[in-house]
């Protein structure tokens, strides 16, 4: 630390922060600041950093490659540095988060100790919303305790949309739900030809406005034979296993409830769930969950974790309930880039205000009230119309008066008009 202080003071004040894509050589600061982040906060992180860099250190070759040309795999690592005289100050990795790439993920943000951690980390920040020209909108999820990266964010214009608490299930309970008998008779499995019913049921799950930042569509619920592929081969790496499932509500034509888990085979992590349930069908949760406890089962004794966010105060009561344990409470933050709006997107009939159809229609000036009728209103009108040629008017007079037809004026040729 002492070295690295020293370091700091022998560089010249005048250099320049610079901000680049990652290289091979950074990997190793990465590792570095990306620890000495996660002890500050969860000493349990600091072998997650480790598995994490030792598979890029394996594979950075081949994603560099991949992420040069269109592919599933393009965006798995995309970071950026920050450095200062080939001084490593921070770094930031961002990913797409649904497959049209309108919403941006920020993955992590790393400082070291010694930067200025608002000023690199909003350097970073900006570097990603003017370079990555397709993002509209920025999402992240960040601990509710790191109050240096809530003051970062917050400074750089993200704003909360959602609150999630992680939750774990001991291998003693997830036993004892399993004992259970699911009544899920319409127990299907995950298709790509489910992909409309299961984004049918992700829209009705989350309110409007996280709807909106997530801006998913169809695509986002299927599998293309390349990432299938990918991740197989990711599976057999890491010795999982994920079981996925749906419940069809036949009356209605529509899925009501979801789940994804990830099975460890190795029994060295606890698996992980993934939950999707209707606001209608609350009753759900106790035959879902007991589904996972019986799948669970044919694995090593392992707990189970998943989340809920405050729009689901019933999936929270009830793990509650059971006696299930929070294990992490984190905020969700998002951020939209106005000008990067696309203002040709067709506007659905269903958004439009009726302030706004109507504002043509709106009269130009007060109206002044009267007692005056129909009737006297057109003889009025009647009587204030000038006649612009007499000449050319309907009467039976002569040309000099206009008036009385009984008349005897000379008219302008000399004879008597009659």
């Amino acid at each position: 630390m002492a070295a690295q202080i020293k370091m700091n003071s022998l560089l010249p004040q005048n250099l320049s922060v610079v901000i680049r894509p990652v290289q091979y050589r950074d990997l190793d600061g990465i590792e570095r600041i990306s620890q000495e982040s996660f002890a500050a906060l969860s000493p349990k992180g600091i072998s997650v950093v480790k598995q994490q860099m030792e598979l890029l250190h394996r594979w950075y070759g081949l994603l560099r490659f991949l992420s040069w040309f269109p592919n599933p795999l393009k965006y798995r690592f995309c970071a950026y540095v920050a450095e200062q005289g080939r001084m490593l100050l921070g770094m930031i990795q961002v990913s797409p988060f649904n497959r049209t790439r309108s919403t941006w993920r920020v993955d992590r943000v790393v400082l070291d100790r010694g930067a200025d951690k608002q000023g690199i980390g909003s350097q970073l920040l900006r570097h990603c919303f003017e370079s990555i020209l397709e993002a509209r909108t920025w999402l992240l999820e960040v601990n509710v305790n790191d109050l240096e990266s809530l003051a970062l964010y917050r400074q750089n214009g993200f704003q909360r949309l959602a609150e999630m608490t992680y939750w774990e299930i001991e291998p003693e309970l997830l036993t004892e739900l399993a004992q259970a008998e699911p009544d899920l008779p319409n127990l299907l499995p995950v298709s790509n030809a489910d992909a409309q019913l299961l984004y049918q049921l992700d829209t009705a799950s989350m309110p409007p406005l996280v709807r909106q930042v997530f801006d998913r569509n169809n695509r986002d619920f299927k599998t293309t034979l390349f990432a299938a592929l990918s991740d197989a081969i990711k599976q057999w790496v890491t010795k999982t296993e994920v079981v996925s499932g749906y419940v069809f509500e036949p009356q209605r034509k529509a899925a009501i409830g979801y789940f994804q888990v990830q099975l460890d085979r190795k029994g060295e992590t606890p698996h992980v769930a993934t939950l999707t349930v209707h606001p209608a069908y609350t009753w759900l949760y106790p035959e879902l969950l007991a589904q996972l406890a019986r799948i669970a089962q044919d694995f090593p004794q392992q707990g189970l974790k998943l989340a809920s966010s405050d729009y689901q105060p019933e999936r929270e009561e009830y793990l509650e309930r059971i006696g299930a344990k929070r294990i992490e409470h984190t905020l969700v933050m998002s951020r939209s880039v106005w000008h990067k709006l696309r203002e040709s997107k067709l506007v659905s009939l269903e958004g439009i205000q009726w302030t706004d159809v109507l504002q043509g229609l709106q009269p130009a000036r007060k109206p002044i009230p009267g007692g005056m009728s129909w009737a006297e209103a057109r003889q009025q009108q009647a009587s204030e119309i000038p006649i612009k040629n007499p000449s050319e008017s309907v009467n039976f007079g002569c040309k000099n008066c206009n008036i009385d037809p009984s008349c005897h004026h000379e008219s302008t040729d000399g004879k008597q008009e009659n």
